[in-house]
């Protein structure tokens, strides 16, 4: 007999060794998430996949999936947590979609959407946050990092080479590389490299790319991130 989850009242089959996001994600469920890629391992620091299960909020990303487990993932509740999380990731960084070449193609904003997020409610916390720019393919934005670490696990996992990490914490929490300077330019990042593709917002760009596709054309200008998350990101148990 198949082990089952029930996720808003419908019942999931799950494979052992998967995690809830795993199995919702295989059966077209949606779970808001900006730390989560399945070809790496959960991290849930971003925390916008908190479900409810059997009364007890986790993060569906990293809790693995058990026999008879009741979830729930679109009360109004949770949604209203997972806007007021996306609201303070606006104002904790320096976020200008307007002027961002990201736009149309960028996660947070996409999320953002599809939570009806019309404001930040928070007041903007302005942080002072420097672009390194001395890389010849590669910059760092450090103003739209959300601290996500797809790119630390990306960098560590798939590209062998353990170029970024985060430190410090709270209002003091930044991204680093690996390099005495300090400056991306002294690393062996490539813009081949996964983690230079793998930022869900305009923090990591390739150079001499941006508007190459226009604005109204992009990713979410005609797609919600739901229909391109469970469409793009789905991974068969042990691929």
């Amino acid at each position: 007999m198949s082990k089952t989850i029930t996720i808003d009242g419908k019942v999931i089959p799950f494979e052992d060794g998967q995690t809830i996001m795993d199995a919702a994600m295989a059966a077209g469920v949606y779970i808001p998430h900006l730390c989560h890629q399945p070809e790496f391992t959960p991290h849930g620091s971003c925390k916008l996949c908190t479900v409810k299960v059997n009364g007890r909020n986790c993060s569906a990303c990293t809790y693995p999936a058990m026999d008879g487990q009741e979830v729930l993932n679109e009360t109004q509740e949770l949604i209203d947590d997972r806007k007021r999380i996306t609201q303070m990731l606006f104002v904790e960084g320096n976020h200008l979609c307007p002027g961002c070449e990201k736009t149309g193609n960028c996660q947070l904003q996409a999320v953002a959407y599809h939570l009806n997020m019309l404001d930040n409610h928070f007041p903007a916390f302005y942080p002072e946050r420097e672009v390194d720019a001395s890389h010849p393919e590669v910059m760092i934005d450090h103003n739209r990092c959300i601290f996500c670490t797809l790119c630390v696990r990306a960098s560590h996992e798939k590209d062998g080479k353990d170029v970024f990490a985060i430190s410090g914490r709270g209002i003091h929490k930044h991204l680093i590389v690996n390099a005495e300077s300090g400056l991306l330019k002294d690393t062996d990042m490539a813009a081949t490299d996964h983690a230079a593709h793998i930022c869900p917002t305009g923090a990591i760009l390739i150079k001499r790319t941006g508007y190459q596709v226009p604005i109204g054309e992009r990713i979410y200008d005609h797609k919600e991130i739901d229909q391109v998350s469970l469409a793009t990101e789905h991974l068969k148990h042990g691929e």
